[in-house]
């Protein structure tokens, strides 16, 4: 999943563009090693500066997870914007690499970078595994090797690991790994990455990157040089129309998590299911043109559904404390 977007229960990688967040260490002070207090300011800092939405869904889970939810934020945010914002790819995947060797020294016992320093007291007191951090990583070095999909198969696998990790892992703040619920958190996941595509045909286009299927593509008889139009023709707005339909399809196949997941996490399930259904609406009124113009989710929307997430909760018993 995008990092900055209506994303899953909180994450996933971004796409270098004009108006991209600031990258996370110009966000505040890299604090120096071995200050927990610091690592973790810092990592609420990352995470309140990029993303909007995300510092609405912390409201709508105890304070207890807040932090933990910040440092995994943060860990993704940074190993994204190394991956975005490296001058070439060849840069990218060596700091990468970097990262992942930091990653295996958090697990290890050993954080030394400030963010894996808060990380690993997440870590310590939740006992979250490391593979889904290691997926995440893999989908940024994916973006520096691939940046076409043949099919639609091929983006799912693609959206496993930028997308899918972000739910297991908040799931397991909780201690939940049920596979049926992480199958449903996995389709939300997914539906979220692919609303962000949709939602961003022209901002991956500027970066190198397509995301929509070939196949798909050239079943609608869309070719590539359409997506450099100033506005997207017939045969783009009918692709996605289908593409859209795709992501509504994997929210209808997760939505019931918001009812059987931990009773603290629903309300952020079901806002970000919400907000997910909300772009696909956007999009739909512009009538399948993200060319000429990003659809997005207003403010009052936001709000809608950050209150309805809480009166649905509150009525069910189960509100955050």
């Amino acid at each position: 999943m995008r990092i900055g977007s209506p994303a899953p229960m909180a994450i996933p990688p971004g796409h270098r563009a004009a108006d991209r967040d600031p990258v996370a260490w110009s966000v505040a002070a890299v604090p120096t090693a071995g200050d927990l207090a610091a690592a973790e300011a810092f990592c609420r800092a990352v995470a309140t500066r990029h993303y909007e939405n995300f510092t609405v869904a912390t409201r709508l889970v105890p304070p207890r997870l807040r932090q933990h939810l910040a440092n995994v934020y943060a860990f993704a945010r940074w190993a994204d914007d190394l991956g975005d914002e490296s001058a070439s790819p060849a840069e990218a995947a060596a700091a990468l690499a970097a990262w992942r060797e930091q990653l295996d020294e958090c697990f290890a016992g050993r954080p030394r970078h400030p963010v894996f320093l808060a990380l690993a007291e997440t870590i310590r007191r939740t006992g979250l595994d490391r593979q889904p951090f290691a997926d995440l990583i893999d989908a940024f070095e994916q973006d520096q090797r691939q940046t076409r999909y043949a099919t639609r198969a091929d983006l799912e696998g693609y959206c496993r690991r930028s997308a899918d990790p972000v739910g297991r892992i908040v799931l397991a703040l909780e201690n939940c790994r049920a596979p049926d619920l992480v199958a449903m958190s996995d389709s939300i996941c997914t539906g979220l990455q692919l609303v962000n595509f949709w939602q961003d045909i022209r901002r991956d286009r500027l970066a190198g990157r397509v995301y929509l299927p070939e196949d798909d593509m050239r079943r609608h008889g869309v070719d590539e040089a359409m997506l450099d139009e100033a506005a997207a023709p017939p045969a783009l707005r009918g692709l996605l129309a289908d593409e859209v339909a795709w992501a509504r399809q994997c929210f209808a196949s997760g939505a019931a998590l918001a009812d059987v997941a931990p009773p603290v996490l629903r309300p952020a399930i079901t806002m970000f299911v919400g907000g997910g259904r909300a772009v696909a609406d956007a999009i739909e009124r512009a009538g399948y043109d993200t060319l000429s113009r990003r659809p997005t989710v207003g403010r009052w929307t936001k709000a809608r559904l950050a209150a309805a997430a809480w009166w649905r909760t509150r009525r069910a018993g189960g509100t955050p404390a």
